[in-house]
């Protein structure tokens, strides 16, 4: 089989380059994903996105112990279905700062600052709620206000204004900080993953190929060409063929673990592992960054939470209301509302990010009680300094690999936690919640010095899911790909994903992820060659 592009990975990055690559005709594509149809309701309904954690559609990575998380190995989840992560992700839209892409521009990235990223974000919107200079609605993605706010969500919202702090309608204008709701990827109350905004809109397409249970083995070679992939499919062995390029969309653990099976990344390490080096590239899997997520839980009187939402007689109501009208509860993703805030006056811009539920959200969903009713903000450390790597366990595809985040090496990332927890704390203790709160479920309430919240914050903080940088984008030495994202010293090769992140962005990566295969499709069309 031979194609003009091998895309590997049907995900944020991957479902959006495919529809924007098989826009022409002449071109022929073959889009590979390991995972399966995102068909299973789950995957559609908001509210259910924690029940497709450990199933089927994830890949279920956990990572190394963590040695300064009490030696922890940590929930990874990721998408291993059409749709990638955007399939089973709590749906909302942050882009990140401006500050974010003007850094990656400052490091020798030519063409991604803010100003040059943004209207790419624009081309791929349809924002419902907003139409001005920092939003686009002629695009595939729907963005949207949730369906479903909570009144404890707009409690919330009262508290931070009690305790001070601004209040902001557009986490993605003109101003990041502030509290308010979040624009979520949702159309009509139901999830709008990047299969469903990208890719089943084309997928009739005569020249696009959707392999799924397809998954990459390793690159095929012409000296260091990429020519092709070879790839397994119910078992089965196929090579197919790549005539321009093949292209990386596989994510931040899968797309260093791809190049390494194939004979590109940190030489010696390759050589241990018994795999020929292609080209000696030993950024391959190094700087991997990633957001924490801790915060306070709480019983409240209140019987109307999201955690009724499974138990009778509330999941009937809710159910019915969904069904017919596709609002209500299960519309809810969660994490309705939160803000941003600098935890030291003097920063550039926001190093923490907060999520409040309206219910139980204990150890990514799997720990809630079950009975009473609770609600939970969460603080999340959007800046970390901290920085971990991906590595081979063997050299077998079949084999997840070695996924070494490193949270919290860096002193720097616990005292920014710990500022947030406290900032945490304020606004829990304004009068807004003061008629709703019955008690403090976690941390226990003898968590109270700072010693003993770094120690929870080390024993509870768990992943946001965002993990970015393990391919990353730049000049110096550690770089894998150039600012055409082209992997160095390799012909007809790039990576289009979140790993290209020379630093993560401040806010949740899905949109960026989908920025990044848009900027991608642009110059690949645009033939610039490597």
């Amino acid at each position: 089989m031979t194609f003009d592009y091998i895309i590997v990975g049907a995900g944020s990055s991957g479902c959006l380059l495919a529809n924007r690559l098989s826009a022409q005709s002449n071109h022929r594509i073959l889009l590979l994903e390991a995972g399966g149809e995102d068909s299973d309701k789950s995957i559609h309904i908001p509210l259910a996105f924690s029940k497709l954690f450990r199933s089927a559609f994830d890949w279920n990575d956990d990572s190394a112990p963590q040695v300064h998380m009490n030696n922890r190995r940590m929930y990874q989840p990721r998408g291993k279905v059409l749709g990638g992560s955007s399939s089973i992700n709590a749906m909302i839209y942050i882009r990140g700062h401006r500050a974010d892409y003007d850094q990656w521009a400052a490091l020798g990235n030519n063409g991604w600052s803010y100003e040059d990223v943004l209207p790419y974000f624009r081309r791929f919107e349809q924002n419902l709620e907003f139409d001005d200079a920092y939003h686009g609605t002629s695009g595939e993605l729907t963005v949207s206000r949730g369906r479903h706010h909570h009144r404890l969500s707009k409690l919330l919202l009262q508290a931070a204004a009690e305790a001070g702090y601004p209040l902001n309608s557009d986490f993605n204008g003109t101003v990041q900080e502030g509290f308010g709701f979040y624009q979520v990827t949702q159309r009509a109350g139901q999830r709008c993953s990047a299969a469903k905004a990208f890719l089943e809109p084309v997928r009739h397409r005569s020249n696009l190929t959707v392999a799924t249970t397809a998954t990459a083995h390793r690159i095929l070679w012409e000296g260091k060409k990429a020519v092709g992939l070879e790839y397994e499919q119910d078992h089965q062995p196929i090579k197919a063929y790549a005539k321009r390029e093949v292209i990386l969309c596989a994510g931040s653990f899968n797309s260093p673990q791809l190049l390494m099976l194939s004979g590109v990344g940190p030489g010696e390490e390759l050589q241990k592992q018994g795999i020929e080096v292609v080209h000696h590239l030993p950024g391959v899997g190094q700087n991997l960054q990633d957001h924490l997520l801790a915060g306070c839980v709480y019983h409240t009187h209140l019987k109307n939470t999201l955690d009724s939402a499974e138990r009778f007689p509330w999941s009937v109501r809710y159910l019915l209301q969904y069904l017919l009208w596709k609002k209500g509860v299960l519309s809810s993703n969660v994490a309705e509302c939160g803000g941003f805030l600098r935890s030291q006056p003097e920063l550039q811009a926001p190093d923490l990010q907060w999520h409040f539920s309206p219910g139980y959200f204990l150890r990514h969903g799997f720990d809630n009680p079950k009975t009473g009713n609770g609600l939970g903000l969460g603080m999340t450390l959007i800046y970390p300094h901290s920085r971990g790597k991906v590595q081979l366990k063997t050299p077998d595809p079949k084999d997840r690999p070695d996924i070494d985040p490193n949270y919290l090496a860096d002193e720097r990332d616990i005292q920014t936690l710990v500022r947030g927890y406290r900032i945490t704390e304020r606004i829990m203790a304004q009068p807004a919640f003061a008629p709703y709160l019955r008690s403090r479920f976690m941390p226990p309430p003898e968590v109270e010095t700072e010693p003993a919240v770094v120690e929870y914050l080390r024993g509870w903080a768990q992943s946001l899911y965002h993990p970015v940088g393990t391919c990353k984008m730049g000049q110096d030495e550690m770089s894998v790909v150039d600012e055409h994202l082209a992997v160095r010293g390799i012909r007809n090769l790039r990576v289009a994903d979140a790993s290209i992140m020379p630093v993560i962005v401040r806010g949740n990566t899905n949109a960026p992820a989908m920025m990044i295969a848009e900027k991608a499709a642009d110059m690949i069309q645009k033939a610039i060659t490597f």
